[in-house]
């Protein structure tokens, strides 16, 4: 089978390799579209890769091709999606639930090979079912779904709350989405991109605040009346707004970091005692998996993608043949283009 195998920085090469033989409780999936994260950045373009050669990809949808003898919950021709983290089930961690805080875990598309190829194999507790009226583009954005999702949950989110989300790159416009349908108030965005900004406006947001050109301390106690955001999530995982977050949220407040900061900050006594004398509630988020696994977040997204709750279509920057995918990221890196990287497969 085709596949975009990485060997070294910026070395991305189609070739052929084996396609995966699958046990008998594992499914092979064929791949119809797969997407491009931003954890896989730095794996391509820099040397965060675990090894060489690899093949990424683990925002993925696809048709069921085979199935082992001991599968029953899907049969070949089903459309889905997979969940690409692999825990071990048996530790502490997996068996109370926590299966992202697996120490033994292996992880499709990084630790093994993924589904920047035609065929990927996974355990069959892996495999999601998609709703039929739904594209594989589509499906392809559920793991980014259950992300935004997972951080909500997490944060105990209340509806009738006034929201901030900070980044608006996939991760925030989904959580964005995902936060109105779960009942928010008012949503006030921020970014330093105005594109991503009135595509925010256009997928819901309240109000939204471009961090560049605003004076935000201003704008977000008129927004507020001087009170602060009761919710307030981070995506974009850059220092500046990993701050900011703390400035702009209210008396009680719970702030939830989403976003993976890749560089070192530093924070102020100042800046850090507003933890305290807001008594805020601050929490990580990572991945997006709960029990019975792969959780609630998959089942509610591909239900919200399935009935058309979540709209993915304009967050794709670029849709690409797997041959192309060298040249889309070199596009990225000269931030040519803005938003999500698709590949599909005929």
């Amino acid at each position: 089978m085709k596949a975009a195998v990485l060997y070294a920085q910026k070395d991305l090469r189609i070739e052929e390799i084996n396609r995966p033989n699958i046990d008998e409780n594992e499914v092979l999936v064929q791949v119809k579209a797969s997407g491009v994260c931003g954890s896989d950045l730095p794996r391509v373009l820099g040397t965060a890769s675990h090894y060489y050669p690899n093949v990424f990809g683990h925002e993925f949808s696809g048709i069921v091709d085979a199935i082992g003898k001991k599968v029953t919950h899907v049969k070949v021709g089903d459309k889905v999606s997979v969940a690409p983290l692999k825990p071990c089930h048996q530790c502490e961690s997996c068996l109370s639930g926590n299966h992202a805080l697996c120490k033994n875990y292996s992880f499709i598309g990084s630790r093994e090979f993924g589904a920047w190829t035609e065929y990927v194999k996974a355990p069959s507790v892996n495999v999601v079912k998609l709703p039929d009226e739904i594209s594989f583009i589509q499906g392809a954005f559920l793991e980014p779904v259950t992300v935004a999702l997972h951080g909500l949950f997490l944060m105990d989110f209340k509806p009738l709350t006034t929201v901030a989300i900070t980044g608006m790159g996939t991760i925030g416009l989904l959580t964005l989405q995902c936060a109105l349908l779960m009942g928010a108030k008012e949503i006030t965005v921020f970014d330093i991109d105005e594109e991503k900004l009135s595509l925010a406006k256009e997928l819901g947001a309240t109000h939204t605040i471009n961090t560049l050109e605003a004076d935000v301390s201003e704008q977000v106690n008129k927004i507020t009346d001087g009170r602060g955001f009761e919710m307030v999530l981070e995506t974009a995982g850059v220092p500046a707004t990993e701050l900011l977050c703390l400035e702009i949220a209210g008396a009680k407040a719970k702030v939830m970091f989403v976003g993976t900061p890749h560089k070192d900050f530093n924070i102020s006594p100042k800046q850090f005692e507003l933890i305290n004398r807001k008594e805020l509630m601050l929490r990580g988020s990572w991945m997006s998996y709960s029990a019975p696994y792969p959780g609630k977040e998959w089942m509610l997204g591909a239900h919200y993608l399935g009935n058309g709750s979540i709209h993915v279509e304009k967050l794709v920057g670029r849709v690409v043949r797997l041959e192309e995918l060298s040249e889309a990221f070199e596009d990225i890196e000269a931030r040519i283009i803005n938003g999500k990287v698709m590949i599909t497969f005929d």
